[in-house]
């Protein structure tokens, strides 16, 4: 799991080097998407596996923008750092990766697109 206060500096560190407002607009939004991919229903994990993990905390920051400015940026590294810990890396084109981003931001994907999308986008790192 990453820990609040490990998003909230990843959300700084963003901001500063790339721009925009810091700060975090729905405190409770973030909280409840950083919990999301750790649910579980009767001892059984609701996001079993690293790929619907880092969907679900990528889909609830970016489309649900629980920081004044940066979800995008911050729901990608949360994803990508969600897949490093399991050993995997998103290996799309900065296009590609950009599209997805911005599907994700529109809604005009669904969270089982973008597993699937993260499956065929991404690699073990040996």
């Amino acid at each position: 799991m990453i820990s609040l206060e490990q998003v909230l500096r990843i959300h700084s560190v963003t901001i500063s080097r790339f721009g925009g407002a810091d700060g975090v607009r729905d405190m409770n939004g973030l909280e409840s998407a950083l919990a999301r991919p750790f649910q579980s229903f009767d001892a059984t994990d609701l996001y079993p596996t690293s790929f619907e993990k880092a969907a679900a905390i990528g889909e609830s920051i970016i489309a649900n923008h629980p920081f004044i400015d940066g979800n995008k940026r911050t729901g990608y590294l949360l994803m990508e750092a969600l897949l490093r810990i399991d050993g995997k890396r998103i290996t799309a084109t900065d296009d590609d990766l950009y599209n997805f981003i911005t599907n994700i931001s529109t809604g005009s994907i669904s969270f089982d697109e973008i597993v699937a999308w993260l499956m065929a986008n991404t690699k073990t790192n040996l």
